[in-house]
């Protein structure tokens, strides 16, 4: 699918405010309701718009360690990629799971309670994933800048 400028303007302003109503964007971007509407609909069709989501304070939920965990496979063939992917898929405290080039073969960003509950997630269920092989963690002090937004130029 191929964006024109109003198409990067409406993805621009829904990643700031998923909020804003058809009505608020249409104006803002100076085009009609009903073709907005056309326009963000087929840009969620066309999977450019993957979804919708609340943006939760970790503290707040009670989750504000996170760890950034470089993870190596023994063996780095497909059969064991496909395994540790699906394994890491189950757990609910990987938010992100990165295949990545360089000392590991993945990077994983997880939230946990505490450095204790990241103990107890390391030894009863990472290290039991098949294949694994090394895990280096690296906990987050603090976050300089986080954000969901992707220029679109």
């Amino acid at each position: 699918m191929r964006l024109d400028g109003i198409d990067k303007k409406i993805l621009d302003v829904l990643q700031s405010d998923a909020y804003i109503t058809n009505v608020e964007l249409a104006s803002k971007l100076g085009i009609s309701p009903p073709a907005m509407l056309e326009r963000v609909k087929r840009l969620e069709k066309n999977g450019v718009i993957k979804g919708y989501v609340a943006l939760v304070d970790p503290e707040k939920v009670g989750k504000p360690t996170f760890a950034l965990v470089s993870v190596s496979l023994a063996v780095h063939q497909l059969t064991s990629i496909e395994i540790f992917a699906r394994e890491i898929n189950k757990l609910p405290e990987v938010l992100e799971c990165h295949h990545v080039t360089g000392a590991g073969d993945f990077i994983l960003k997880v939230a946990l309670e505490n450095i204790q509950r990241y103990e107890k997630f390391v030894l009863e269920k990472l290290t039991r994933i098949k294949g694994v092989d090394k895990i280096t963690t690296m906990f987050i002090l603090s976050t300089i800048k986080q954000t969901t937004k992707i220029q679109i130029e």
